[in-house]
């Protein structure tokens, strides 16, 4: 495939963005290249600016759960624009939607909406602070929460591919409370807490990890978190801004049975349109304000484009009581054949999967940690990443990231991802 007009976009956009790109991770520094510019997305294809049509295994990162341009969201998104975009006064569907995401997830009695997976990573934990009274945060190595300052250390995925997990602009008076552990490391939480006794505020975790690749929780993982909590006086955060909505109609809680004391979202809960949030009982929010004292604002958060989008992917995933059982489907038949393409060519690797979420590892080690998914041959990933791409087959230009399946893909669709990778892999 030729990307002439991709590369003339880039050079462009260089001038005048900071690396051309408005994320990092966007650039292909951890892949070499030129980013590839989208013009439009339709289903389960991207249609980027060389008029080249794209198999997408990243869906904006996550929420385009039923596919791009998934028509009950478009429909809402114009009927709502031809009445104002923004108003910063309080509007009808954000209690709809609050309403619609309370029914749907266990444990969580109100919601507040932000504008992104950071402030409400960041917003979560300042509230559970400010519950408990304590400073100190657990967190784990190779979890990413977004880039505010106490969740860049050893933040995985765009971190680790710059080479900066501990980021310049973090002051060592912010680092110093944020303690680290490895993931589906129990022992290693529990000698925290003993080391710094009732002074941990809260550990917040992603509870399948998406941003060092795919990796679940290992069994009893997400429960001895909790029950160290519980022993602690910790609140338990789980950050589903990736998982929320995208594996089970409750998240992981639902999926695994585990009680988490806040919750964050965002990807799919915006339908696509940029928005995050964090909920809890009422006891926790009760503390934030107006009604409590810890303070958390937004001028645009509940921006009326983004409810009525996200509102509309809700209802959707809501009535379609066979939609993440399909995902998974779909998710299992892309693994198997990948798996037999790859041990047929000798290529050492590990897949790790859980619902619509998938990563594909060129190591043999489990991948259950930061520690192992920086094993992984990132040489061969890069091989991997461009013959892929040159075949019309679009995944994150990151070895540290989740694959997203969307449940537009056809068997088709994943037929020719397969065949992709049987004639990509003997220059592996």
């Amino acid at each position: 495939m030729k990307y002439q007009r991709s590369s003339q976009l880039f050079k462009a956009a260089s001038k005048v963005i900071p690396g051309g790109v408005n994320s990092p991770v966007r650039a292909f520094k951890a892949v070499g290249g030129t980013p590839i510019f989208v013009n439009k997305a339709k289903g389960a294809y991207l249609y980027d600016a060389d008029g080249n049509r794209l198999i997408d295994y990243i869906n904006s990162w996550g929420p385009m759960v039923l596919g791009h341009a998934f028509p009950p969201v478009i429909e809402a998104v114009i009927e709502k624009a031809q009445l104002g975009t923004s108003f910063g006064m309080p509007t009808e569907i954000e209690t709809k939607i609050a309403e619609l995401a309370v029914s749907m997830v266990p444990n969580i009695d109100q919601i507040r909406f932000v504008n992104s997976g950071t402030e409400a990573c960041m917003s979560a934990v300042r509230l559970a602070r400010g519950f408990t009274g304590k400073e100190k945060i657990i967190k784990f190595a190779g979890c990413y929460h977004g880039h505010s300052d106490s969740f860049l250390i050893e933040a995985g995925s765009g971190a680790v591919t710059f080479g900066s997990p501990n980021s310049p602009g973090v002051t060592e008076g912010t680092a110093k409370d944020t303690l680290l552990a490895p993931y589906n490391n129990l022992e290693a939480v529990a000698a925290i807490f003993q080391a710094n006794p009732s002074e941990i505020a809260c550990i917040i975790v992603e509870p399948v990890a998406g941003n060092m690749g795919c990796i679940p929780p290992d069994s009893g993982f997400l429960e001895g978190l909790r029950v160290l909590c519980d022993a602690h006086a910790a609140v338990l955060v789980f950050d589903e801004v990736m998982t929320g909505f995208r594996l089970a109609r409750g998240g992981v809680q639902e999926l695994y049975g585990v009680n988490a004391d806040i919750v964050c979202f965002g990807k799919v809960i915006g339908g696509g349109l940029p928005v995050g949030a964090f909920a809890a009982r009422h006891e926790i929010m009760s503390h934030l304000a107006p009604l409590g004292p810890v303070y958390q604002a937004g001028t645009l958060s509940g921006n009326p484009l983004a409810m009525a989008a996200g509102y509309a992917m809700l209802q959707a995933l809501e009535s379609d009581a066979e939609v993440f059982e399909r995902l998974a489907q779909k998710t299992e038949y892309l693994h198997k054949g990948i798996a037999a393409t790859l041990t047929a060519h000798k290529i050492k690797h590990t897949i790790n999967r859980i619902g619509s979420m998938i990563s594909i590892h060129f190591s043999e080690t489990p991948v259950v940690d930061f520690e192992t998914a920086a094993e992984g041959n990132n040489e061969r990933f890069k091989t991997f990443f461009h013959g892929l791409l040159d075949a019309g087959i679009y995944i994150a230009p990151s070895a540290f990231e989740t694959w997203f399946i969307t449940d537009a893909l056809t068997y088709e669709d994943l037929d020719e991802t397969i065949a992709a990778v049987a004639k990509v892999a003997p220059t592996l």
